[in-house]
């Protein structure tokens, strides 16, 4: 196998569409794996979609053809020599053409494409091009042609295998991109490739790890290519070569590893890997072509064995139950050919440093890179991965069933060895969406995708994937028919939490024990200097919250409204812009702390979390905890306490409150838990010690004894409970009815060899407290955010930065911030710091 990468020497012309008159006709240099959006802004012939009014800028780009071209010069084949063009991803819809000869059609940006293209070639300079129609423009006509189904969205993604969130979403850009959006290259090859690598990796209950390599081959079709072959696996101790007869495209190979390194979870055990190489030669060993991965040894299942309570959904990983602490994955950047696998590493470094272990790769983006799976498999995060179907109903007629066949077969051949991969999922929200969003009287008896989901592609994991579990859907309600139990019923399988943000208060989290809560979450804008980098006011002043540009960047369907409908009942609505950011930045991490301390406490009813979302692919106010440039929100701090592996909670149950503690660890924990009473200016009224004791990857309920159990003054007590280094701080009222001090606190800096020590000590209880560092420096980080300090203690935050100013700013606002100084107490209509605050956003 001989390989030349195509990444240089293309060009890009837009030929047909609303293209403005300075870019018609023209030829702009292009790198591929790229696209439109990329080449023009490499260029500089475009502004940057993610600034300001951009993206409505660039709408024109929505309706617009394209081709790229570039010349090759490729030596004739020998007699007994394929030569392939290898497009491995074509967004979306495309001919290809080959010195004027057509190659083949495209629609599909989900899967792979291969043109034997030995015949054609001469021994001089030949043309290949890839014109690429609008695929809106397609995605229209196949409406026509099918008839309307139902969706999310005004514009028809459902109709074509385009990543879902191109189109727009309520948290994404509408920038419909159009390229060669993965790499294209020739390869040159003898007798027989490798077509596909498939590894069914189990674990034997004495320790025994098997490994079963199945191959599907591609014979060339030309002299020698009916020849025998030797196929050979390699996995640690284990060595297996087995020869393939000519007439065979098929062949399986048999590996055992006596004592294998078992693989875990992160929290749960290490997460040894190890190389699999496979090689095809000749008969007289000659190499032909080699394939390798790295594997971990582990089994999984999902539990949807019906219990007292329902329909439970808990996995297990080498036969350990283990509860979710998951976040939604969207693509890291709109523009997918800028992901790199560094910035993929720094993302998913921040989820572990958040204390996640599981990761849904949601379906209205893409199958990941490779780069992705390799990093989860070596950090020990789970991955959920559905298959690309969401919030939509979509057509069962062809093309879309070969087309998503063959994306399925695809990918799922592709990521059968990753270790992190642990369920296939048939979708997002689509039953769920028939069930409850009118779609049957829309679509009149039309298909709308059910059968893709139950028969298509459990069908294409249970024949190619058979180790890993299959979900119809999320949510999903396992062993029902639609008409039996609701699909988000939260009594069976999985369930997803809208009514919250959309309609009612986040306290409401608590009037369900779902069994695993797959969809959660709760807006917040991205840092500050994400926002004032990307987001500018229209007239060139002061930002504010309806300002129409602000707007572009907040999509959800009356977003703003939620969020201060959100604010009311728990902070008050601020006034100001700077201090509306904070607090709604606050409420967000709020409500989702409030909403996973709720769910651990009940394991293991509730089997697991995820949180909408993890990242954002743009600056936008989103669902995200670490937003568009890289930087981690409020909410990222809250997850990482809230998903803790030791976390104190105050929950009630029957009527009461009751402290749970729960050990998501190895070992016991046990202990003195001392629970203090205290006024809000530091008196202790009352205070116990309990000893207590927690087993492992378990959640211990203890009664609070009488004398903390209830408040004299809900408006001026917290209670303080501390086990070991692990604290929660608990208070009996909301904050718009607290009586908090507005100024709470007093700090110094220290300076430190990378950065600084800010000691702030609370002279009256301060809530949240956080440092905005991004403020000062774009680059700085912070070691914690949004503690609660009671009266008369000090906590320090290590600043971490290599920028100089003036480090007193990090002891007052906008930077230093606590839930005192932006709270709207019940009755009042803006707070004390409000025209400070109007001042300080200009």
């Amino acid at each position: 196998m001989i390989t030349q990468d195509l990444y240089d020497g293309w060009t890009l012309t837009a030929v047909s569409g609303p293209v403005p008159a300075e870019l018609a006709g023209v030829r702009v240099r292009a790198r591929v794996p790229g696209t439109s959006h990329t080449a023009l802004l490499d260029e500089g012939l475009i502004p940057d979609p993610y600034l300001d009014r951009n993206e409505d800028v660039l709408a024109w780009m929505r309706r617009t053809d394209w081709a790229y071209e570039r010349e090759l010069v490729l030596d004739p084949a020998a007699a007994d020599e394929r030569v392939d063009l290898v497009f491995g991803g074509i967004d979306t819809v495309g001919t290809v053409t080959f010195d004027g000869h057509e190659l083949g059609r495209t629609a599909n940006q989900h899967r792979s494409y291969r043109f034997d293209v030995r015949a054609l070639l001469r021994p001089d300079t030949q043309r290949l091009r890839v014109d690429l129609r609008a695929a809106i423009v397609h995605a229209e006509a196949e409406r026509e042609r099918l008839g309307h189904r139902p969706l999310a969205y005004p514009q028809p993604f459902n109709m074509v295998r385009k990543m879902a969130c191109s189109f727009g979403w309520d948290w994404g850009p509408d920038l419909q991109t159009a390229g060669l959006w993965k790499p294209v290259r020739v390869e040159r090859w003898r007798t027989a490739r490798l077509a596909s690598v498939r590894t069914h990796v189990t674990v034997d209950p004495d320790g025994t790890g098997r490994v079963r390599v199945l191959v599907d081959l591609e014979r060339s079709g030309l002299p020698g290519g009916d020849a025998p072959v030797t196929l050979r696996a390699r996995v640690l101790s284990a060595d297996v070569a087995v020869t393939v007869p000519g007439t065979a495209t098929s062949a399986v190979v048999e590996l055992e590893v006596p004592r294998a390194p078992l693989w875990w979870p992160v929290g749960h055990g290490p997460q040894p890997l190890s190389d699999l190489t496979v090689t095809l030669a000749t008969r007289d060993d000659e190499p032909l072509d080699s394939w390798s991965r790295r594997i971990g040894f582990r089994t999984v299942e999902v539990d949807t064995t019906p219990d007292e309570d329902g329909t439970p959904f808990t996995f297990r990983v080498n036969g350990r139950p283990v509860f979710v602490k998951g976040a939604n994955w969207i693509p890291d950047d709109h523009l997918l050919t800028r992901i790199t696998r560094e910035r993929l590493a720094h993302r998913l470094d921040q989820a572990v440093e958040a204390n996640l272990n599981l990761l849904r790769v949601w379906g209205g983006g893409i199958y990941e890179s490779e780069d992705f799976y390799d990093l989860c498999d070596e950090r020990g995060l789970l991955v959920w991965q559905d298959f690309l179907l969401a919030c939509a109903a979509y057509p069962e007629e062809q093309p879309i069933w070969d087309e998503l066949e063959a994306e399925a077969r695809e990918n799922v051949a592709r990521l059968t060895p990753h270790a992190s991969l642990v369920l296939w999922n048939g979708g997002n929200e689509n039953l769920w969406g028939f069930m409850d969003w009118g779609w049957p009287q829309e679509l009149e008896g039309r298909t709308w995708g059910y059968r893709l989901a139950t028969e298509l592609l459990k069908g294409v994991v249970a024949e190619l994937d058979p180790t890993r579990p299959y979900a119809d859907g999320s949510p999903y309600s396992p062993g029902f028919a639609l008409d039996d139990v609701h699909p988000n019923d939260p009594d069976h399988g999985t369930h997803h939490e809208w009514e919250v943000w959309n309609r009612v208060d986040y306290s409401a989290y608590r009037d369900d024990v779902p069994r695993f809560c797959s969809e959660f979450g709760f807006q917040g804008p991205p840092t500050w200097s994400t926002l004032t980098r990307a987001v500018r006011a229209d007239d060139g002043g002061p930002l504010t919250k309806d300002d129409p540009t602000f707007l572009l960047h907040q999509k959800a369907e009356d977003g703003n409204g939620k969020l201060d409908r959100g604010l009311a009942p728990h902070l008050g609505v601020p006034a100001g812009f700077v201090d509306w950011h904070w607090a709604t930045q606050l409420n967000q991490a709020r409500a989702v702390a409030f909403a996973i301390e709720h769910y651990r406490s009940w394991w293991p009813r509730t089997a697991g979390a995820i949180v909408w979302q993890l990242n954002d692919c743009w600056p936008v106010t989103s669902w995200a905890a670490i937003d568009g440039d890289e930087r981690v929100k409020p909410l990222w701090h809250a997850l990482r306490r809230a998903y803790a592996p030791r976390l104190l909670t105050v929950q009630p149950r029957d009527g009461r409150d009751e402290l749970a503690v729960v050990n998501d660890t190895g070992g016991l924990w046990q202990g003195t838990v001392r629970l203090s009473r205290r006024t809000l200016d530091g008196a202790t009224l009352a205070e116990v010690e309990l000893g207590l004791a927690v087993g492992a990857w378990s959640v211990g309920l203890f009664a609070l004894p009488d004398e903390v159990a209830a408040p004299d003054d809900a408006a001026g007590e917290v209670l303080v409970v501390d086990l070991g280094d692990v604290r929660t701080v608990h208070t009996w009222a909301q904050d718009v009815d607290l009586r908090l001090d507005p100024d709470p606190v007093s700090a110094t800096v220290s300076p430190l060899q990378d950065g600084y020590r800010v000691d702030v000590t609370a002279r009256t209880f301060a809530r949240s407290v956080t440092l905005h560092v991004d403020r000062l420096d774009p680059d700085a980080t912070v070691d914690d955010a949004l503690v609660d300090v009671p009266a008369g203690e000090t906590f320090s935050f290590h600043v971490r930065t290599s920028a100089r100013f003036d480090a007193a700013a990090l002891t007052r606002s906008p930077v230093l911030r606590t839930a005192n100084d932006v709270v709207v107490p019940r009755g009042a209509t803006a707070p004390a710091g409000a025209e400070r605050d109007l001042q300080q956003s200009r």
